[in-house]
């Protein structure tokens, strides 16, 4: 597959990860994906195939807030709070093909200080 532009070099990425990263009942695969206005969370148990919690800046209290550092913080901290209502503790982390550097490292730091074990 030859690579045309930047998203199709992350799907790429993302692709490549997804051979290695599987969620199950027990530890499921927490996904993320930044689009360009928003940050979507879900804690997806691909054996099942179902989505057990979601979390995004689409509703909820974060909604309207800008994408920085102190949303995705914000988001993670709610991320860990929805998985241990539904009694997840342990996950395997998914950053969809995305750098781990700036928002998306502070939202995976604020989901292990909430309880969430990676």
């Amino acid at each position: 597959m030859k690579v045309k532009n930047l998203k199709d070099y992350r799907v790429r990425r993302h692709l490549r990860l997804r051979r290695k990263v599987q969620g199950t009942a027990e530890c499921p695969r927490m996904s993320v994906f930044v689009s360009n206005k928003h940050f979507y969370v879900q804690f997806i148990d691909d054996s099942a195939a179902k989505t057990l919690a979601a979390v995004s800046t689409i509703s909820g209290e974060l909604k309207g807030q800008k994408l920085n550092i102190e949303t995705a913080k914000q988001l993670g901290s709610l991320a860990a709070k929805a998985a241990q209502d539904k009694g997840i503790s342990q996950v395997v982390f998914d950053r969809g093909g995305f750098a781990y550097r700036g928002r998306l490292q502070a939202l995976a730091d604020a989901a292990r200080e909430g309880g969430l074990k990676f």
